[in-house]
């Protein structure tokens, strides 16, 4: 075997071990997101029951997110010359936590020091759309009946305020979906 052959398969070899490496440590930190993340529900903004009939998944949208758009109307009004409008943009939010863990708009993120009911959620701006972790719920075919009654998304915070979504719950935070025995 020639050396340039060897060369090139020593080169595929170790890509591939790079390419495992990464792929395996981005599983490992989402797992441990999930497992170890803060619980933090986040209100849904009214669901459109066209979005269940549509396929397999929930469209969502939030009342945080609402409110988020709303601050940034106005703190953009009263700066527009310093401040283009931006059509992407990746900020947070200061929530405070209820004694269920339901978020409530504080305001936008300034860096001012949080108070101990406090968090700092991080969120996209795409094209005018505040998205947190996703803005689609998928469930099993046929199964979209046990979503009609979502009130809540139930995500995990890391420390950076990056969220994932884990369940619906109804407005008793009860989780949706689970089959009953």
């Amino acid at each position: 075997m020639s050396s340039s052959v060897k060369r090139n398969r020593w080169i595929v070899i170790v890509a591939t071990a790079v390419v495992l490496a990464v792929v395996n440590w981005a599983i490992w930190q989402k797992e441990h997101h999930l497992a170890e993340g803060e619980i933090v529900y986040l209100e849904l903004a009214p669901v459109d029951p066209r979005s269940l009939m549509q396929g397999d998944y929930m469209a969502l949208s939030f009342a945080l997110a609402n409110r988020i758009r709303v601050q940034r109307a106005i703190d953009r009004h009263k700066e527009v010359a310093e401040n283009p409008i931006q059509t992407a943009a990746n900020d947070s939010v200061v929530v405070r936590l209820d004694e269920f863990s339901i978020a409530h708009f504080q305001r936008l993120d300034d860096g001012s020091p949080l108070g101990d009911d406090e968090r700092r959620l991080r969120y996209r701006l795409r094209h005018g759309d505040v998205r947190f972790a996703t803005d689609a719920f998928f469930f099993q075919e046929g199964h979209a009946d046990r979503f009609e009654s979502a009130r809540y998304g139930q995500f995990r915070a890391n420390d950076h305020g990056e969220l994932l979504l884990v369940a619906l719950y109804d407005e008793s935070l009860n989780r949706l979906g689970e089959m009953e025995r």
